[in-house]
């Protein structure tokens, strides 16, 4: 093999010196995981021998180290011209003879005839280490053809060794300059113009969740995609059940992807790629089926596995063969290197005007002045603290990131150059806040938010926010009573994961219904009926993907509950069927052409009631349908169902056979649990446990209805108390019947984290379990500890 050149096929993970880390990568997967089915288009790397015969042929060194001597380390002042300078002497030296000579031989093995077109990517030879990325720091080149186009890409690659950005990362990362070689990787291309591709990562990368995989993928070549000029669609997948062979998708979110880069073989053409716009039938559809999906995840598994770390991994799909491949893979360099021994919690004291919203990326809040800049050239107008607004942003923005309180973006996604610099600078950002560049003013104060889910908001003025240090490797759980979460949103799940905890005690499924699905599950059910054209055409927008609009619910429904599994997977996670009230049924799409008046709808068709009932069956059946999803299709068998406000013994048998008649039968191995939430149903607990698994106390109800008050009410809601005594007895009884029976029983509600008396009464009853808010956690283990330990314990089944 040439000195100069070394083809992928001889290279392996131990020749980063010799031709760095992006291209010893491509030569480890090229020749270590072909067995595995894992595609890496064929190409060849320029050696760090090459790079310092290219130095020393030219007498570069030493001028180079001289303009390095006089860079301003303290405020970097002098950057742009130091860069400059250096790219100059790297501009103006030309390659030697005998590197030209290999490069092109290289070149013509690789093409089997005519010009081939490849892609020629810099590789630093202390790249993509886990210490530092290097990612992003210097120049790729696409759609390069002919010899003299790859010996210029080449020499462009040396020459990006000195952008204003890598100079500036080798100084943050204690790099010497003179002593970092640059190899070229020369690939062939992906003809991608009919294709996709896009990024992935295998963990989550705003929590640092380990068990998920996120592809995110666009039309054409990948640069929209890290330079957040287009939002991708994106899949996240489960480790676990992605091993079992499950349909281990968890989540699929469409993205605009308004932009699609491909290559120009125009005659003339001032560049080999052009940015054309996505046609509006595939802005509408996802870049990749389940199996395409699947597939790439189960080659990130592998790749992880080989690595022995989390990868950042980047693909592509050529368009006419339909393959898949395989372009990068590096470690993932920020969650990678955290611990879990602490969780800061942000929470908002106060909400203002809402000037934009977009992707959060992180969980923090920031204030601060907002500065509108077109591009890093504006740098002097950015102060310390200040909240950068722009369209996008790309690497050359590195230098200027570093003194920012937030980033927001009109454009990109989450795994964009903007959200990736956000995470490494451990600031909040928001991405892909259409508009933002024109709904801020220059100067003003705004604070930015991303501690209310996968949405962040950019509100107006300086809000008052809240921070908590929560210490988890602090925390002991109790040792005979189990802590669990109550959760609604599936957007905090992986991050609430880390919490200590036993599982989900209670996930409301309403949450899920109102923000990711929006339509009453009988408007899909009978579309046709509806009378109001308003909603039935929001209803056909929303649903536009989908023949069958019904499995429009079961998706939403089935995605939103299997994220929240697989976040506490395999610990218990106990979904709700569907409790709203008619008056808030009828608040979805749809919803008023199929839900009765009431004058109180909180004792009225509620809960079990409507799950039988002709009014509501098959809309339950949807329900039904999407736990059969999460069970069985994606394998999420930590599962367990609870019927809410069952008022009878006969009505949950009635439930319990629409249920079986649906898919879901006890007999299957599903758990169903009822609530606990009526009086009647702590006088015939004994019967009531003879056909569920199990009882869930809803103190709340419980309460109003044992003191027969509208909890709501204003006028008697001061009388309203888990601790007053009736409501404690009929608690009491509850627990005690359940232990009688054999079955589990939990409670959920604030009390207990706020009446460490009332903890220490539940303890010592012998509950099982108790389930609290994310935010109440933490005091309610400390209360069932101090109960525990004072000796308020009954002996547990």
């Amino acid at each position: 093999m040439d000195h100069f050149i070394r083809d992928f096929s001889t290279v392996r993970l131990s020749d980063v010196a010799i031709v760095g880390g992006k291209n010893a990568s491509l030569g480890e997967m090229t020749t270590a995981l072909a067995d595995k089915g894992i595609r890496v288009p064929a190409g060849f790397a320029t050696t760090a021998a090459a790079f310092w015969a290219f130095m020393d042929a030219n007498a570069l060194r030493d001028p180079l180290a001289t303009l390095m001597q006089q860079l301003d380390r303290s405020s970097f002042s002098n950057l742009a011209e130091i860069g400059a300078a250096a790219r100059k002497l790297m501009q103006n030296a030309a390659l030697p003879d005998k590197l030209k000579t290999e490069i092109v031989a290289a070149y013509h093995r690789l093409k089997k005839e005519g010009d081939l077109a490849v892609a020629v990517r810099s590789s630093a030879t202390a790249e993509d280490m886990p210490e530092a990325s290097f990612a992003g720091q210097h120049e790729s080149y696409l759609n390069i053809s002919g010899e003299q186009a790859v010996l210029l890409a080449v020499h462009r690659c040396f020459t990006s060794l000195y952008t204003d950005r890598a100079i500036k990362y080798r100084e943050d990362n204690g790099f010497e300059h003179g002593k970092i070689a640059l190899s070229a990787g020369v690939q062939e291309m992906v003809q991608t113009d009919n294709g996709c591709s896009g990024v992935g990562f295998t963990l989550e990368p705003e929590s640092g969740f380990r068990d998920v995989i996120l592809l995110s993928g666009i039309w054409g070549l990948g640069e929209n995609i890290v330079q957040g000029k287009v939002m991708p669609d994106d899949f996240y997948v489960f480790k676990p059940t992605l091993r079992a062979g499950k349909n281990a998708i968890l989540q699929k979110k469409l993205g605009d992807k308004a932009w699609t880069l491909c290559m120009d073989d125009t005659p003339g053409a001032t560049s080999p790629v052009i940015n054309k716009p996505t046609k509006e039938e595939d802005r509408r559809r996802f870049v990749l089926n389940d199996e395409e999906v699947l597939k790439l995840a189960s080659w990130a598994l592998e790749i992880e596995t080989h690595y022995h770390c989390p990868m950042d991994i980047e693909w592509a799909k050529d368009g006419t063969s339909g393959e898949l491949f395989l372009l990068q893979a590096r470690p993932e360099t920020v969650h990678s290197r955290k611990t879990m021994a602490s969780q800061q919690q942000y929470l908002l004291r106060e909400k203002g005007p809402v000037l934009v919203k977009g992707d959060a990326v992180g969980e923090k809040v920031a204030t601060g002045t907002a500065r509108l800049l077109d591009s890093p050239l504006e740098a002097e107008k950015l102060q310390e603290g200040d909240i950068v607004i722009t369209g996008n942003t790309s690497p050359d923005w590195d230098p200027v990131l570093k003194k920012v309180a937030a980033i927001v973006t009109d454009s990109g996604g989450r795994t964009s150059h903007a959200a990736i610099v956000a995470r490494e600078l451990g600031v909040p950002a928001i991405v892909g806040a259409v508009g933002a560049t024109a709904a801020v003013r220059d100067g003003e104060v705004i604070t930015v938010s991303c501690c209310e889910g996968k949405t962040g908001y950019v509100y107006a003025g300086k809000l008052d926010y809240e921070k908590k240090e929560i210490a988890l490797s602090d925390i002991t759980m109790p040792e005979s009573t189990e802590a669990s979460l109550i959760i609604s949103d599936p957007d905090q799940a992986f991050r609430l994961s880390f919490y200590p905890n036993d599982g989900v005690g209670l996930l409301r499924m309403e949450f899920i219904i109102t923000h990711a699905v929006r339509i009453h599950p009988m408007a899909l059910v009978h579309f046709d009926q509806l009378k109001d054209e308003r909603e039935k055409s929001m209803i056909a927008a929303l649903t536009g993907q989908y023949a069958d609009k019904q499995q429009f619910f079961i998706d939403k429904l089935s995605q939103g509950i299997a994220t929240i599994a697989a976040a506490f997977y395999p610990k218990d996670v106990i979904v709700r069927m569907s409790d709203f009230k008619t008056n808030e049924y009828a608040q979805l799409l749809g919803g008023k052409d199929f839900e009765p008046l009431e004058e109180n709808p909180m004792l009225g068709f509620r809960g079990a009631s409507r799950y039988y009932n002709p009014l509501y069956r098959e809309g339950f059946g949807l329900e039904c349908a999407a736990i059969k999803k999460v069970r069985e299709e994606m394998g999420l068998t930590n599962v367990k169902v609870m019927i809410p406000f069952c008022r009878t013994v006969a009505e949950g048998k009635k439930v319990l056979s629409v249920m079986a008649a649906y898919g879901l039968s006890r007999a299957a191995g599903l758990e169903v649990y009822v609530m606990a939430e009526i009086p009647s149903n702590v006088l015939e607990a004994e019967a009531f446990a003879e056909i569920f698994d199990g009882f869930s106390i809803g103190s709340n109800d419980l309460t109003q209805l044992t003191l027969g008050l509208d909890r709501d009410s204003a006028l008697v809601a001061d009388l309203f108390s888990e601790e007053d005594p009736a409501p404690k007895k009929m608690i009491a009884m509850m627990i005690q019947a359940a232990r009688k029976a054999g079955v589990r029983i939990g409670l959920c509600g604030q009390a207990p984290s706020d009446f460490p008396d009332f903890a220490a009464f539940l303890v010592k009853e012998g509950i099982n379990s108790i389930s609290f808010n994310p935010d109440a956690l933490i005091n309610g283990i400390t209360n069932i500890r101090e109960a525990e330990k004072n000796g308020a314990v009954s002996s547990a089944f």
